[in-house]
């Protein structure tokens, strides 16, 4: 860790953002794409099944395991940024 002072109110303020990116993001295909829009989706096929059910079952796990990957390398470059790079 550096001992470089940092502005810790712009740090946050970008983690936050950064978080919030992801949470959206997430329900948007958790709860937007496989509950409100299931119906719409329903008519595109994807690997025997529809695109709504696919997104239901998979594509949030999915999802949600490529946004932890998303978040580790973000925050990994906004800690370089700011000095606090491991």
């Amino acid at each position: 860790m550096s001992n470089e002072k940092f502005d810790s109110t712009d740090y946050w303020a970008a983690n936050l953002r950064l978080i919030a990116g992801c949470l959206f993001v997430w329900a948007l295909v958790s709860y937007g794409f496989a509950i409100l829009l299931r119906p719409m989706l329903a008519g595109i096929p994807v690997g025997g099944t529809d695109l709504g059910f696919w997104f239901a079952q998979q594509g949030s796990i999915l999802t949600f395991i490529a946004l932890i990957f998303f978040y580790a390398w973000r925050m990994n470059k906004l800690d370089q940024k700011f000095g606090l790079g491991e």
